[in-house]
């Protein structure tokens, strides 16, 4: 008998709180956004470590110092580690102090994505031009 009241009772909770729900109405908005990033074939095949592709571009007139995406080509290699790119960059007379969009150098990025090959070619890079 008890368990009748109580089961009783708790079924009454909740058809009354049913019947005092109100459906929201009110129109949402919603927004869309699109996100565009502009990445040129030369920085993502430097990111990607496609040093083949690299060379050919190169061969091809690719400007080494030019930004794609507020980064240059350097930039990319120091961020992604890709030492065998980033040799031949420098090589071909990359801008080693050339800055970001976000006022940055290859080497912050090298040092901010622990990319700890990369620095030590850039620091020793960077030394030899102050001499």
């Amino acid at each position: 008998m008890k368990k009748t009241i109580i089961i009783s009772a708790i079924a009454l909770c909740f058809s009354i709180a049913n019947v005092n729900a109100t459906p929201i109405t009110e129109k949402i908005e919603t927004n869309t956004y699109e996100y565009f990033f502009k990445v040129n074939s030369f920085c993502v095949s430097i990111a990607k470590g496609d040093l083949e592709t690299v060379q050919k571009l190169i061969a091809r007139g690719a400007d080494i110092n030019e930004k794609s995406n507020g980064m240059t080509p350097v930039m990319y290699a120091a961020k992604f580690n890709r030492t065998d790119i980033l040799k031949l960059l420098i090589a071909q007379g990359a801008n080693l102090k050339a800055k970001s969009d976000k006022k940055m150098t290859a080497l912050e990025y090298a040092e901010l994505h622990g990319a700890k090959d990369a620095v030590i070619i850039l620091k020793e890079e960077l030394s030899k031009k102050k001499k």
